[in-house]
């Protein structure tokens, strides 16, 4: 008889991942904390072409390039005088499922048909689960999108709600559960009964679908500018989007600064239920953005293909009131009602245009779709039912979970500067307390040097600040 018991699903989770994955991950660990992160991309994703081949035939990628005028002309007049970057955008809530996210799962749900599985799940509250529903139907694969939604009082947030609502008129099946462990339990006891397919967000097919993105960003721009972008500003949660992008723009040849960008949420649980639904933003924030970044393989596959901190060059962060506030900016002064997550690295790269010159270019690479719940309308309603005061005035003095503050001008939308290095310390930290190790070796070493995007040095002396020998 099968154990179901939560340790027992628990305890099946390597040959349950594997099964539903087809990916042995064993295959790619190397030392005792390292793993062959190239090779693991090279023989289990697919190549560039292969994915925009792909893309294609499922009506993905291939968005539009906005140049924000309006927006930029705004910036100006609160820069010093000749700062001020173009700002531009790329218009991904032109893909079928209304985000980026249709190109990751365009290439699951292809890789799924191509393995024989009948069907896909995803764990997911956010786009990704339009997604995959939107390309399951196109393969003809059934889908179920299993959802953290609500609180233990049954209460759910409206954005989450809408995506629910999006799922299931792309055909989907819709599990929703309250916040807490039995997310990933439920996920894994479905996989295991109905031998589906994981249309992870973290597969090396699913990172390698993001890689289009970045590519495309770039021909656009040489294109229609003649050169690359300056910089590029990426709403970061999970860390694909990121990852994704940034390996597209390089194998274009692109040397464009890479900006992670998340809403500040510091002082919030993610998995508490008392504060779940505190938060205005689903995706897209610190309580995603840091624990990924600081430790990729939480996820739902044995090594993540998302690893973000190989390919930032710099983390900023913006308060709720600024995002709600760019995204009627957006809106009323460039005509794009767009949603929150985009604009969460939108509101960023206006804050940071204003530090560049004005022959620069700075793009923000995705915009997603907006309506019902992911309005900031129900959103802030949603707030102000939760007992979260909305305020206009300083951002500065917002304090998620307690209030949202709207800026009282555009010169109040500013950023704050994440320590890149302390993430670098911290990510050190972690892989070796994961494996409880004292000493590492020249394979773990130079592994963690690629993962910190660091030097030599930088990795020995964090080492030895915590006692491991090497």
């Amino acid at each position: 008889m099968i154990d179901n018991s939560y340790e027992g699903v628990m305890s099946r989770r390597p040959s349950i991942m594997k099964a539903a994955v087809g990916i042995d991950y064993s295959q790619f660990e190397s030392g005792k904390i390292s793993f062959d992160y190239e090779r693991m991309m090279r023989e289990t994703g697919y190549t560039l072409e292969e994915m925009q081949k792909i893309q294609a035939k499922m009506g993905v990628g291939n968005t539009p390039l906005l140049e924000l005028r309006n927006i930029t002309e705004l910036a100006r007049k609160f820069a010093p005088a000749g700062k001020g970057a173009r700002i531009f955008l790329k218009d991904e809530a032109c893909n079928p499922s209304g985000s980026f996210k249709a190109r990751r799962a365009a290439t699951a749900c292809y890789h799924a048909k191509k393995l024989g599985f009948k069907g896909v799940i995803a764990a997911t509250s956010g786009n990704y689960g339009a997604a995959v529903a939107s390309q399951a139907a196109m393969q003809g694969l059934d889908c179920i999108i299993v959802q953290e939604c609500y609180d233990s009082k049954g209460v759910g947030q409206p954005e989450i709600i809408e995506k629910a609502r999006a799922c299931e008129a792309l055909g989907a099946e819709v599990l929703q559960l309250t916040v807490g462990p039995e997310l990933f339990y439920t996920f894994l006891r479905l996989l295991e009964e109905t031998g589906y397919f994981n249309a992870s967000l973290y597969t090396p097919f699913g990172i390698a679908g993001v890689e289009t993105l970045g590519y495309e960003l770039a021909m656009q721009f040489r294109e229609r500018e003649g050169r690359d972008p300056d910089a590029v500003v990426v709403t970061n949660a999970g860390g694909g989007n990121l990852t994704g992008t940034a390996r597209g723009l390089l194998k274009a040849g692109a040397e464009s600064k890479i900006i992670a960008a998340s809403v500040d949420l510091s002082g919030l649980h993610m998995a508490s239920d008392n504060e779940f639904n505190k938060k205005s933003f689903t995706t897209g924030h610190t309580g995603f953005g840091i624990p990924f970044t600081t430790w990729p393989d939480r996820s739902d596959v044995p090594r993540s293909a998302a690893r973000p901190l190989r390919y930032l060059d710099r983390y900023v962060t913006i308060n709720q009131g600024s995002v709600f506030y760019m995204t009627e900016l957006l809106a009323q002064l460039e005509g794009l009602e767009r949603g929150p997550a985009g604009n969460t690295a939108l509101a960023c790269a206006f804050a940071v245009a204003q530090e560049m010159d004005e022959n620069q270019i700075i793009v923000v690479q995705e915009t997603e779709y907006t309506g019902a719940g992911k309005h900031i309308n129900p959103q802030l309603t949603f707030a102000k039912e939760n007992g979260i005061e909305i305020l206009i005035g300083n951002p500065k003095d917002e304090i998620p979970g307690k209030n949202i503050i709207l800026p009282e001008n555009p010169s109040l939308v500013k950023i704050t500067d994440l320590d890149v290095d302390k993430t670098r310390k911290s990510f050190i930290k972690n892989a070796v307390a994961k494996v409880e190790i004292d000493r590492v070796d020249e394979r773990d070493l130079e592994f963690l040097i690629a993962e910190t995007n660091s030097t030599k040095e930088f990795v020995e002396k964090a080492l030895k600040n915590l006692n491991i020998e090497f």
